[in-house]
């Protein structure tokens, strides 16, 4: 799960690279969101978004600020990139 999650993530990061600022793509946005959201999911986040609810739900959650969540080097640095993209996008969050 791990490795295709970074994987998912290295392909949205690709495609993203190639769009200019100004044509941010509703399904590159979309993917963008949901590697940032599985990396949290992963780890134990309870989102607080209807959106976000509906599409990992809260069960088994631990850890209700985002601050808290344990995120490993990898992690951080995947969401930093993935966060980077969607600014860079001008995606809504």
């Amino acid at each position: 799960m791990r490795s295709l999650r970074l994987s998912l993530s290295g392909v949205f990061l690709l495609a993203v690279g190639a769009a200019s600022p100004a044509s941010a793509d509703p399904a590159t946005c979309a993917g963008l969101w949901t590697a940032r959201n599985e990396i949290y999911k992963a780890q134990g986040y309870c989102f607080r978004t209807q959106r976000a609810i509906a599409a990992f739900g809260n069960a088994g959650c631990q850890y209700d600020d985002i601050e808290d969540v344990p995120l490993s080097a990898n992690d951080r640095r995947a969401v930093a990139d993935i966060v980077r993209q969607e600014r860079a996008l001008r995606c809504s969050r």
